[in-house]
This record gives structure tokens, C-alpha cells and sequence, in this order.
């Protein structure tokens, strides 16, 4: 779907500005979260030992856990550590024909993992070395790097610390 042109985009644009007006406050009138931070984020994958592969062995996620569904008998339950005390989860469905990843309401558009410069060089590499493909500098995103993991989940590797975006501190 092509995005909004003339007429239409200046309408977009307009709407985003009231509901900035309205609704982002002042920092410093901002309540505090009401959550200590996202425990893990659960996805489904098509196969548990190829996203294991990729996470543990290409980006380098640690496996730290893997058990069986406790909601669905025979599914498997795993975990990777992403960094600062996160988890990336996935559980599997054997025997379930999954459709392929669709960007739609509901979906995962993708996930930006915070990197460091030097890791952010390295993956760029690792992608080049491997054929992998990518966007990111070449597109005009120069501190992301977007791909897709086996299952069609996007991954931004995003070369800003946590919190800021796009040179702002907002947390």
C-alpha cells in the first residue's frame, strides 16, 4: 500500500500534531511507569531448532531456558537473554500449518534491540559476510540495521542507547 500523498498526508500530519498536543506532556509532568520493564516478549516461530540456531548461534543471544508450554500441551517454551535483564521468548505449535509473517494490526512490525557501535559494525559484517539482506545506512536509517529472523519477525539492531531515539533522551 503506497503511503499518503498531497491532500491526504497533509491531513496525517495534522492529526499527529493534535494528538501530540493533546496527549505528550511535558517530561516533567509525566508520571512514572506503572511496570518494572517488559519481562520477555513471546513470539511463535515456525521451528524451534532453526530460530535456535539463529538467535544462540548467528546473533548470539544465549539460550537460557527451554521448557514445555504450560498452556498447550507438546508446544516448547524457550528463552534467549537479549541484554540488561531482557528476554526474548518463542514459543513452537508442532503439528500447526502457520501462515507466513504478515505486517497487519496485532503483528510484530519489528523488534530494535539497542547496540553499541562496535557490535553495530560487526553485524553489518556478519550480514554482508553471509549475504544477508538488509536495510539500514543504505537507506538513509544510519544507526539501524532492520532484518528478518527465519520466522518473519523484524529485527532493528539500533545503535543508540536505551532510551533515546533519534538523538533524544525520552526515558
Amino acid at each position: 500500500m503506497p503511503p499518503p500523498e498531497g491532500d491526504a498526508l497533509e491531513a496525517v500530519r495534522l492529526r499527529r500534531e493534535q494528538v501530540r498536543a493533546r496527549y505528550l506532556g511535558p517530561a516533567s509532568q509525566r508520571r512514572g511507569a506503572t511496570t518494572e520493564g517488559v519481562h520477555h516478549v513471546a513470539l511463535i516461530c515456525r521451528d524451534m531448532e532453526t530460530t535456535i540456531r539463529f538467535y544462540q548461534e548467528f546473533l548470539g543471544f544465549p539460550l537460557v531456558e527451554l521448557v514445555e508450554n504450560r498452556d498447550y500441551a507438546g508446544s516448547s517454551h524457550f528463552f534467549f537473554d537479549i541484554g540488561n535483564r531482557n528476554l526474548l521468548g518463542f514459543f513452537d505449535f508442532p503439528g500447526h500449518d502457520h501462515p507466513a509473517f504478515v505486517e497487519t494490526i496485532g503483528a510484530v512490525q519489528h523488534l530494535a534491540l539497542s547496540v553499541s557501535a562496535g557490535r553495530f559494525d560487526e553485524l553489518k559484517e556478519k550480514f554482508d559476510a553471509v549475504g544477508m539482506e538488509y536495510l539500514g545506512p543504505d537507506r538513509g536509517a544510519d544507526d539501524s540495521l532492520y532484518i528478518r529472523d527465519p520466522n518473519g519477525v523484524g529485527l532493528e539492531f539500533y545503535r543508540e542507547e536505551l532510551g533515546v531515539f533519534d538523538g533524544r533522551r525520552l526515558v
